[in-house]
């Protein structure tokens, strides 16, 4: 993930981590559905304190723009990709017949891959 920590700001680091996110999700960088790196690992990776990216999460999550589903991680939100939420439950209705259907999620996407025309 694309997050520079200035330390000489007088931005606190856990703000500077929360604005970065919002911005790459709201660029289209980071899609609805996203996983966000465990706070500790992002937190390894920036060379800050675990608690200082949990209170980013916290602040985001508060905010509506992420959403921590326990073990499956913290997930950006369609609001905060700015996911318009037709689409958003038009993907969640496909994912659903996939399911049913006994796809794979990766024969799913396959096919999603090939109804958009993109390059294997």
């Amino acid at each position: 993930m694309d997050i520079v920590i200035d330390a000489d700001s007088a931005v606190p680091p856990y703000e500077q981590v929360r604005l970065r996110i919002a911005e790459l999700a709201a660029g289209g960088v980071l899609a609805a559905g996203a996983k966000l790196p465990p706070v500790r690992q992002l937190a390894a990776e920036l060379g800050l304190a675990a608690n200082t990216v949990a209170r980013s999460y916290r602040e985001l999550e508060q905010a509506g723009l992420v959403e921590t589903r326990g073990r499956a991680g913290t997930l950006v939100t369609a609001r905060a990709a700015r996911t318009p939420a037709a689409a958003q439950q038009a993907a969640q209705r496909y994912a659903a017949q996939a399911t049913a259907l006994g796809l794979s999620p990766q024969a799913a996407l396959e096919l999603v891959r090939a109804a958009l025309g993109l390059p294997d």
